[in-house]
């Protein structure tokens, strides 16, 4: 009980996703042999759906969208600030701070992780890894997407009787491009609304929000 408790919050989204991709991998599967049905064709069972590059594509596209947006977020947030934002440091205290505030070095503490312990690039790669965590998940994720989508594509070009096309000419096409945008400016409006509202709105009790009686000018009033 006590793991539960103290772990709630991520087992809590990794149900929810395993939820939420077993629904879409069925309903994908229910909508695709819907389509080929129409088009008088035989259905695929549910592990050939799930393993083919229609399901992969989807999958891809939106999960690069969301390690982008990460990835962008938490760069960004070493350097602009937004007053008033829990979401931000405060003015002033832009950058990646000193070896004294982040407790690294001679400034570890006695159960400190031992990589922030040490110099060179093993302090140096400890130091930087969830931003670099997150960006090999995006280039991987939009790797898989265009790999994936390249493959889509030209099943839809021999059905039509057009040429395939490379991985080259797909990633350069309007349809690469319209799909990930797609994605990408719902991420960017997301992150910034939620920078922005959290100036001005409370949730009681929530981390992502300021106490309800801090003034709109404070990030928060526990930090100050």
């Amino acid at each position: 009980m006590k793991f539960l408790r103290n772990n709630a919050l991520s087992l809590f989204f990794l149900a929810i996703f395993v939820a939420a991709i077993i629904g879409q991998s069925i309903a994908g599967w229910f909508d695709q042999n819907e389509q080929l049905t129409m088009h008088g064709e035989a259905p695929v069972a549910f592990l050939q759906f799930v393993t083919s590059s229609d399901f992969v594509v989807d999958v891809a596209e939106n999960w690069q969208s969301e390690f982008l947006q990460f990835f962008l977020f938490i760069a960004a947030t070493i350097w602009l600030v937004q007053k008033g934002s829990p979401e931000s440091k405060k003015p002033g205290e832009q950058g990646v701070e000193s070896d004294e505030e982040q407790y690294v070095g001679q400034y570890a503490v006695a159960d400190s992780p031992t990589w922030a312990k040490v110099g060179g690039f093993r302090g140096w790669l400890y130091a930087n890894s969830l931003l670099l965590v997150m960006g090999v998940i995006f280039l991987l994720s939009w790797l898989g997407q265009s790999v994936a989508g390249t493959v889509v594509a030209n099943e839809e070009q021999a059905e039509h009787g057009l040429p395939a096309m490379t991985w080259g000419d797909y990633v350069v096409s309007p349809d690469f491009w319209n799909r990930t945008l797609q994605n990408w400016q719902s991420e960017f409006l997301a992150v910034g609304c939620m920078v922005a509202f959290s100036i001005y709105l409370r949730q009681r009790g929530s981390s992502e929000s300021k106490e309800v009686g801090a003034p709109h000018h404070a990030g928060s009033m526990a930090a100050e």
